[in-house]
């Protein structure tokens, strides 16, 4: 695994990645959640992504097969047939981050190994049936909220990331604008009106995604109490928590946990 996997970064690319080996924590966006060999993530471009290595089995080293693509892919002349109709559509859902699972995902992996050692043409090839395996893969799970990033954010994301960075590392045990602000060198009303500007949002609405995507995932994947799931994501009081949960997830968290029952 490259070491820059496990810092938060992005890029103007898409990205397949396949982890053939090692477990550890995945950030996509707001999204905080576990991840174990076998589990095949495609990204679209410009979302903030990491991949933490935590542990592994038998001193095996940490590997993925990553496979990045070029963002204006799908407005090529190339793409723009019937034929790809359903790519090109699977490919502008890849904004949010898409985790597919189930054992149809096996053929995925034996054919993303099998690119590594291809070359030109047949690559290109095996991409295009790549594509066509995932289009198969009815079992999927949407990683992000969805985000608008306007068009100035390019040229500034490595600073969003460093904040991004600091949100994640530090989400559960408490958020300190200052602290946040020191991040980039800023003060905090200079920060504040830098990151609405380049996020579209303000760094408390972002920080509030982010707490409650944890939730979500704690939600579904654990039976703890959700006053724990409350004071676990860095709120102190359950009101709050229950009004930000329904306002950005458009339901309770108690029934939000019954669709996963």
């Amino acid at each position: 695994m490259d070491p820059n996997s496990e810092k938060i970064h992005s890029h103007n690319n898409f990205e397949l990645n396949l982890i053939t080996s090692g477990s550890g924590r995945r950030i996509v966006g707001n999204n905080i959640s576990s991840y174990t060999p076998g589990d095949l993530v495609l990204l679209g471009p410009n979302i903030s992504h990491c991949w933490e290595v935590l542990e592994t089995s038998n001193d095996e080293e940490p590997e993925c097969v990553v496979t990045h693509f070029y963002e204006n892919l799908i407005s090529s002349d190339f793409f723009n047939i019937p034929e790809l109709e359903q790519v090109v559509e699977l490919l502008k859902e890849a904004h949010s981050g898409i985790l597919f699972k189930g054992p149809k995902i096996e053929k995925v992996a034996l054919t993303l190994n099998r690119m590594v050692e291809l070359k030109g043409l047949e690559r290109y090839i095996n991409l295009l049936k790549v594509f066509s395996l995932l289009l198969k893969v009815e079992d999927r799970e949407y990683l992000a909220l969805p985000s608008e990033l306007p068009s100035n954010y390019d040229k500034d994301r490595d600073q969003i990331d460093k904040i991004y960075e600091y949100v994640f590392q530090n989400v559960q045990e408490g958020i300190n604008l200052k602290e946040a602000a020191k991040v980039v060198y800023m003060e905090p009303s200079s920060f504040c009106r830098y990151f609405k500007k380049k996020t579209s949002q303000t760094f408390m609405e972002y920080v509030k995604t982010v707490r409650i995507g944890i939730a979500a995932k704690l939600l579904a994947e654990t039976d703890k109490r959700i006053t724990q799931i409350c004071y676990e994501c860095g709120y102190n009081n359950l009101a709050n928590f229950n009004h930000y949960f329904k306002v950005i997830m458009g339901k309770t968290p108690s029934d939000y946990r019954k669709d996963f029952r």
